[in-house]
């Protein structure tokens, strides 16, 4: 017995130094074995994008993908639940149909926008017009009450479809000039005829609203072949439909030369009145510095003209699969992890805003904070967001980096604050060590962001698999980095557009009642 209980414990002591003995290269390689050979990128973007769908703030797909994500963490053997910092105006989409019904019949590529009224079931048919040429307030007022039964085009018609680089490459260098010319020329007047009517596009679906017309017709096309912008509606009682760039100018030509369209609107969507507002938040507890944290962040909302993949379902999948490696690799950080899946970023980084405003202990005690975003592409910018001794701690991190995750990426240190724009404005306008890690492009701009064309096959899944080992390495080293990170701000610089001294952006409140005011 005696000899059994010291061969158990030999054991016992021999498989802790072990543990203990495990170099930082160990564990890196570790790191970036499992992300490789047991990735899990591929159905974890199946599941939240083409299972789930956009997660607009408000919708039940959205309540349905916040459940997924602790279900799915709790699978991982990760503690995660979802905290609600807020309420929203609840709509669902439903089924849509627009189509021209004369002086032919054609269906038409069209979405309906977020947020917009519903015509029910049997829709609305009338007749298309478009915005007048004016001289001012007054005779646009003189107008309005012309729209009244009628469907508005507010947006101009393009003079091509086809975006700049495919110019570049087939026109003459003089007809591309010409076009770029022509069409700097229709969108001066467009945009001097709107600052006359006393509205401006955020402001006019309203007053025709008012006015009586009975939906409005829109086209923000993104400069991309197929690629439109597709926002929120700002009416309370009239569908707003965005129409393809193609069907669009077809319907604006036919107007211009008196052939009168007129389009059948069916939107079933649903009011679903106020709805609660949840960030999903995981975590995986520190054994000596618990109350020390380091924070994986990704906005989980989208816009739903499509799914939301690269913004930011490609974020949120790193941050899901750092979060799978780490707790299979390194089960027990120095400090603790924390993974945050904001809520409403897009209407204001409204989610990340109110966990800053409500957990000040964490945010005191955040070590680090690292942020994903913008699109689908490998890492290729890091900022030290004007933290003073931002160099030191992340030079140290990406020290233990291999070449393979880091050669392509370019530091700038200390940098300056981001003011907005993601999830770690909010932690670094509170003062807490808050990073993004800015991707290559991928033509997020034009094609993804924010668009129709925002789906599962655009991701680049080599990308992202070097994001969330380069995420994993990077938490692995901050949870064991022996020193505490600096929080001394650099003395910033002239800002170049004002002329003035940059200054510390300030906390802001999160609007934690969106769309019901």
């Amino acid at each position: 017995m005696q000899r059994q209980l010291l061969l158990t414990l030999f054991l016992s002591i021999g498989f802790i130094i072990n543990l203990r003995a495990q170099t930082t290269e160990e564990i890196v390689a570790a790191i970036e074995k499992e992300g490789t050979e047991n990735s899990q990128l591929e159905t974890l973007a199946y599941q939240l994008m083409d299972y789930n769908g956009p997660r607009l703030v408000g919708t039940p797909e959205m309540k349905s993908a916040h459940d997924w994500a602790v279900n799915t963490y709790k699978s991982w053997g990760i503690d995660a639940e979802n905290q609600q910092w807020g309420t929203w105006k609840g709509w669902q989409r439903g089924i849509t149909h627009v189509d021209m019904v004369s002086p032919r019949v054609a269906s038409l590529h069209a979405t309906q926008l977020a947020w917009s009224p519903s015509t029910g079931k049997k829709g609305v048919t009338a007749a298309l017009v478009t915005l007048p040429t004016v001289g001012d307030s007054m005779a646009f007022a003189k107008w309005l009450p012309s729209v009244k039964g009628k469907i508005v085009m507010v947006s101009m018609m393009q003079p091509t479809g086809r975006p700049d680089d495919n110019w570049e490459e087939f026109a003459t260098e003089a007809s591309f000039a010409k076009m770029k010319e022509e069409r700097e020329a229709m969108e001066k007047a467009w945009d001097e005829n709107m600052k006359n009517t006393g509205y401006s596009s955020r402001t006019i679906n309203k007053a025709l609203e008012d006015a009586g017309a009975v939906a409005i017709a829109q086209s923000r096309w993104s400069r991309g072949f197929g690629a439109n912008k597709i926002f929120s509606a700002g009416t309370d009682k009239i569908p707003v439909m965005d129409i393809s760039l193609e069907d669009y100018g077809m319907l604006y030509r036919m107007v211009e030369h008196g052939a009168k369209p007129e389009i059948k609107i069916v939107a079933e969507s649903e009011d679903l009145g106020e709805v609660p507002a949840f960030n999903t938040i995981a975590t995986i507890p520190g054994t000596e510095l618990p109350d020390e944290y380091i924070i994986l962040s990704a906005h989980f909302d989208s816009w739903d003209g499509a799914t939301g993949a690269t913004d930011n379902g490609t974020g949120t999948i790193t941050m899901l699969e750092a979060a799978r490696i780490l707790k299979k690799v390194y089960p027990n950080p120095k400090r603790t992890i924390l993974i945050g899946h904001w809520g409403s970023e897009e209407q204001g980084l409204n989610g990340s805003r109110a966990f800053v405003e409500d957990n000040p202990k964490i945010v005191e005690g955040l070590q680090a904070l690292f942020n994903q975003d913008n699109g689908t592409g490998r890492v290729v910018r890091i900022s030290g967001q004007g933290f003073l001794h931002a160099y030191d701690y992340l030079g140290r991190w990406l020290e233990a980096v291999p070449d393979a995750y880091k050669n392509e990426i370019e530091t700038t240190f200390p940098g300056t604050p981001g003011g907005g724009g993601s999830d770690y404005a909010s932690f670094v306008a509170a003062g807490a060590p808050a990073f993004s890690l800015s991707s290559l492009s991928w033509a997020y701009w034009n094609y993804t962001w924010h668009t129709n064309l925002d789906t599962y096959d655009k991701i680049v899944f080599d990308d992202v698999r070097n994001n969330a080992i380069l995420t994993a390495i990077l938490t692995y080293m901050a949870c064991e980095d022996p020193e505490k990170t600096s929080r001394e701000k650099a003395v910033l610089g002239i800002n170049p557009r004002t002329g003035e001294q940059r200054e510390w952006p300030s906390q802001r409140s999160p609007n934690r009642r969106g769309g019901l005011d």
